[in-house]
């Protein structure tokens, strides 16, 4: 969960830049900072545990892999 959390600071803080930068508005930066990576974070919080369940059924055998002979 703290790889989510600094995750989201990171987040929080680009996505912040960035629109005031295009708007220059504190009120439109803060707003669009606060939903845009609370969002992204939930998504990402997703994504992980899909990849994780991915990469867990490919490294599980299925019992189909040939044999493997050692000399």
């Amino acid at each position: 969960m703290t790889k989510t959390f600094t995750f989201a600071v990171m987040h929080f803080s680009i996505a912040f830049g960035v629109v005031y930068a295009m708007t220059g508005s504190l009120l439109l930066g803060g707003a669009v900072a606060l939903i845009e990576p609370v969002l992204n974070t939930v998504a990402f919080y997703f994504h992980e545990k899909f990849w994780n369940r991915w990469e867990h059924r490919r490294a599980r055998p299925t019992g189909l892999e040939p044999p493997v002979f050692r000399a």
